[in-house]
């Protein structure tokens, strides 16, 4: 069976959890955002006073913290591949963990990017920033300014690894829902 790996991708708060959830009620199989839980393991490891951004930043071991997460979903991608069902979605793919280095300017090695070339999705829809309903909580950290530079990160990403972009269009979470349903 060829299964359609599908990724809803786009930066912080631009709706691509409650996309998921509203995948998983109709049905579909979905792979949750790793990054909240190791979110909650990094903010344990550091003062309380740190926790100003993205925990690729204030981490004590930001290339580690980065290694699980790429490890995550790789380890995401691999379990897709023994699921017999027809479409699959994921909260965020292989090259985030790149947009997000980049965005931070830390180097990474061929690990990385060879992890990004040979585990590849069959489609990307990437939600842009949206204001009017950014927020942030106890594991979301950036201003809507960073939300529109992380965007820009996860575009030349996504990009250079040969995919096509599929802007979702603002909405109600049904119609941005119907929306990704309706072009696969």
């Amino acid at each position: 069976m060829n299964t359609k790996k599908i990724v809803i991708s786009g930066g912080p708060g631009t709706g691509k959890t409650s996309i998921i959830n509203a995948l998983k009620k109709k049905g579909f199989y979905c792979f949750d955002e790793i990054i909240r839980s190791l979110t909650l393991e990094a903010k344990k490891e550091v003062n309380e006073s740190s926790h100003v951004s993205n925990p690729i930043a204030f981490a004590k071991d930001p290339m580690d913290f980065n290694k699980r997460l790429l490890n995550g979903r790789i380890d995401q991608f691999k379990e897709s591949n023994s699921l017999s069902n027809e479409i699959i979605f994921f909260d965020r793919g292989i090259p985030d963990v790149l947009a997000y280095m980049d965005y931070f300017n830390q180097v990474y090695d061929d690990l990385y990017t060879n992890a990004c070339k040979t585990h590849n999705y069959s489609t990307l829809f990437l939600l842009p920033p949206w204001k009017a309903i950014y927020k942030t909580d106890n594991e979301r950290f950036e201003t809507f300014e960073e939300v529109e530079n992380i965007h820009k990160h996860l575009v030349e990403t996504y990009k250079y690894f040969g995919y096509n972009i599929i802007e979702v269009p603002f909405g109600s979470v049904e119609e941005r829902t119907n929306y990704i349903i309706n072009s696969i």
